[in-house]
């Protein structure tokens, strides 16, 4: 019998244990997590870690009372012996008074100046030096900023000009200055990072804006063409929205645009009802079930008469206003109440001195924020509409649909730079707080490309940013540590960088 078991031994090791495909060993998420940390990070990680020679991580206590003990010499050293485990305590000195044996961890240094009569509990305080980095750090767990980690998603090869999370976090959009929309999903994605589908809108027309439906079923692309597309989920066309005749004067009576579009916006309420402004100077809305005509015309004011592009356009968040940023650096707004017409109810005369290129209302619709070519950004109370609250200037804008995102819960708001030929800084991501108008935080993504869109994603509490001549970069913050979870996506032109953080 035992013959018998040696021959089956000897032809069982000549078999695998299991047949078909082998699975591959999957990488933890740590070492993910690990591979991916900022440059910026790693090297003040580096510089704090140079000066301990010791374990990284004993706290401070433990290093000092380590470094006494390696100090410390024995009072009769004998070089035959090894020594093995910790130093034997100090044998006592005869002229003490007292010849008690002392036990455990030698008593620190007294302090220049203190009475010999205090006696220290507890371990050493820490050496007291600048705070300028512990503020640092208390200010941003504050605000909680991701910018620990960061990936890169490639695939465009222009400036990335649109972006667009759905309301659960597993679908981006990105749209490009090549003319392209790529569908990146999260959940189903692998460790190549790519996009699961390409779309090509209109043949030569450039990616403007990108925006969900409320119900994340389908999704708006707006590129320079007079129409508008819709998709659903994944990336089948649903339709496209009419284009007006060019030669009918009054635009009132076209059934839609008739030059190419600027933005456009889902309702944050109905999913029937779209929002687009376009260079022919008017705004309008739709209903995605009829692509024929629109649902109503709007002529912004003008103080001459003539066509002047309206650049942008936004929703409140109840979806009860409407905002657009006209040509002539106006800023004009209107209530969607019953017998409303083109007359707008707010008008603010030449808030800028170049185009607008975004606007953005906050949660409970008492601010507005405005962003222009004119390099500046603009907080205004919609209260008291004269004068805006604050102007924050020195802000460099190159580019139609630079814009500005808030944080979700609303402390902070941010927008990008555009790079500049002589500058050193790069595309900056600049962080303000809401209620003390100032800035907070800069954070420098690239040093050749120029911070373009940026979005804050409320559910995930993620962040997204696009810029040019680079790569779509998405900065993450790791929300759990079985998933990680995108925070910030930044667009830099072709790519899309990726920063994460673990949530505490």
């Amino acid at each position: 019998m035992e013959d018998d078991a040696d021959i089956y031994d000897g032809i069982r090791a000549q078999f695998p244990l299991t047949f078909g495909k082998q699975q591959k060993s999957q990488t933890s998420l740590e070492a993910i997590h690990n591979a991916t940390r900022r440059s910026t990070t790693d090297a003040a990680n580096n510089s704090n870690n140079k000066t301990k020679e010791g374990l990284p991580s004993l706290s401070s206590s433990s290093q000092a009372w380590l470094d006494s003990l390696r100090n410390s010499k024995p009072s009769n050293p004998n070089t035959n012996d090894s020594l093995i485990g910790p130093p034997r305590p100090h044998a006592a000195v005869p002229d003490e008074d007292d010849g008690d044996v002392m036990v455990g961890p030698p008593r620190p240094p007294p302090g220049s100046g203190d009475d010999d009569d205090d006696v220290m509990i507890g371990p050493p305080r820490p050496p007291v030096g600048p705070s300028s980095d512990s503020d640092e750090e208390e200010e941003e767990n504050r605000y909680r900023i991701p910018m620990s980690n960061e990936i890169i998603l490639k695939g465009h090869t222009k400036i990335v000009s649109a972006l667009a999370i759905d309301h659960s976090g597993s679908r981006v959009l990105s749209g490009s200055y090549d003319y392209t929309v790529r569908m990146f999903d999260f959940q189903g994605m692998n460790s190549r990072l790519q996009s699961f589908r390409q779309l090509e809108p209109f043949d030569g027309h450039q990616v403007r804006n990108l925006s969900w439906s409320p119900t994340a079923d389908r999704f708006l692309c707006v590129t320079g063409c007079a129409q508008a597309k819709i998709y659903d989920r994944d990336g089948l066309t649903l339709g496209e929205f009419v284009k007006g005749d060019m030669y009918i004067r009054d635009l009132k009576n076209t059934k839609g645009h008739i030059s190419g579009l600027t933005c456009g916006e889902w309702h944050p309420k109905t999913k029937e009802t779209i929002l687009t402004s376009s260079e022919d100077g008017s705004l309008r809305i739709w209903d995605v079930n009829d692509f024929k005509s629109q649902k109503q015309v709007i002529k912004p004011k003008l103080a001459r008469p003539g066509r002047i592009p309206v650049t942008t356009c936004a929703w409140d968040r109840e979806g009860k206003f409407i905002v657009g940023g006209i040509g002539d650096g106006s800023i004009q707004i209107w209530n969607l109440k019953p017998g409303w017409g083109s007359r707008p109810d707010i008008y603010i005369e030449k808030s800028h001195s170049d185009d607008i290129t975004a606007l953005k209302f906050s949660t409970d619709g008492r601010i507005l924020l405005s962003r222009s070519f004119d390099g500046s950004l603009k907080v205004w109370d919609l209260r008291q509409i004269k004068v805006p609250l604050k102007v924050f200037d020195d802000l460099p804008n190159h580019y139609a649909q630079t814009n500005i995102a808030f944080s979700p819960d609303e402390q902070l708001f941010l927008t990008g730079t555009s790079i500049e030929r002589e500058s050193t800084t790069g595309g900056l991501l600049c962080f303000y707080d809401r209620s003390k108008l100032e800035l907070v935080q800069r954070v420098g993504v690239s040093p050749t490309c120029s911070v373009v869109q940026c979005t804050w994603h409320p559910r995930l509490n993620q962040l997204g940013i696009k810029a040019k001549e680079g790569h779509m970069c998405c900065t993450i913050q790791p929300l759990a540590r079985e998933v990680l979870l995108f925070v910030l996506h930044v667009h830099l032109g072709r790519n899309l960088l990726m920063i994460l953080r673990h949530r505490l």
